[in-house]
């Protein structure tokens, strides 16, 4: 994700959400440039590590890209958040409101016995200094991934998946499913007073699809079925702290990109698509 200061950055994800800092350093010249398409490209980049996952922060010295969009909305085209796994909801969020971090959510929702795919899984958003939205979300027994089970006294562990809004399910199956050849884990409609107030959207009812690959994090498409008026983001770009980007290791990054490109996908660098309703994917050889 793009942040707008990475110091400040460092210190929320370590000290609020227990990351550890992996690497921190400084890219520029014409390398930088093609892998991010930006002209003029200085960039920090820090990658921080929960259990085994991790995320890169990445702050452009130059040029400075624009902050998120005012009133950002969780249905909005744009969303992307990471789930992160805990052990113990209350003792998170207690967590979380020490550290006065800014509520999405009311508080934690716990998905009821109605929805059978989710049922007893609780969450929580809330936004990072630089207003990217965050989950926390807790697995009782039977939900999730069995590893999910094994805290070993940690309170916060992994990553669970990267969720991101979509206009349109099928269009987004042909992408990720058909082209990038990631698997359909599950399917569930979300709705309700609990889903409401999970996403802060009135009248909220969702068709959530997750993805996987062999390893790694999950993909998981938020279809709002309604409201329908979430807002497209036009021209963003990677130093628009809006940004996120999603990286799939491939096999063949060759034949993957071929692939692409005889699909008419939208590239945004070297080695960086759009799927169908703008989020960023970058393709790293395995």
């Amino acid at each position: 994700m793009t942040v707008s200061n990475a110091d400040r950055s460092i210190a929320f994800y370590r000290d609020v959400l227990s990351f550890e800092k992996v690497s921190d350093e400084e890219k520029l010249g014409e390398d930088i440039e093609r892998a991010t398409g930006v002209f003029g490209a200085r960039v920090r980049v820090v990658t921080m590590r929960l259990g085994n996952e991790s995320i890169e922060l990445t702050e452009y010295l130059t040029p400075k890209g624009r902050p998120i969009p005012a009133g950002s909305r969780s249905n909005d085209r744009w969303f992307q958040h990471i789930a992160i796994v805990v052990s113990d909801m209350d003792r998170a969020y207690a967590q979380l409101r020490a550290a006065k971090v800014e509520h999405v959510s009311t508080a934690p929702q716990r998905i009821p016995g109605t929805n059978k795919a989710a049922a007893g899984i609780r969450a929580f958003y809330f936004r990072d200094p630089d207003e990217h939205n965050l989950e926390v979300i807790f697995f009782p027994n039977g939900k999730g991934d069995p590893r999910w089970q094994a805290a070993n006294g940690r309170l916060f562990l992994g990553i669970d998946h990267t969720a991101l809004v979509v206009s349109n399910t099928d269009a987004s199956l042909r992408f990720y499913r058909d082209l990038l050849g990631l698997r359909v884990a599950g399917e569930s409609e979300n709705f309700g007073t609990e889903q409401e107030h999970l996403n802060l959207v009135s009248g909220a009812h969702l068709h959530i699809s997750g993805l996987r690959a062999q390893a790694g994090p999950g993909v998981e498409f938020l279809d709002y079925l309604s409201p329908r008026d979430g807002r497209a983001l036009d021209s963003e770009s990677p130093n628009d702290v809006v940004y996120w980007q999603t990286t799939l290791r491939v096999d063949d990054l060759n034949a993957m990109m071929r692939r692409l490109h005889e699909a008419r996908v939208a590239f945004i660098a070297e080695n960086v698509v759009r799927d169908p309703d703008g989020h960023a994917i970058r393709l790293m050889q395995q």
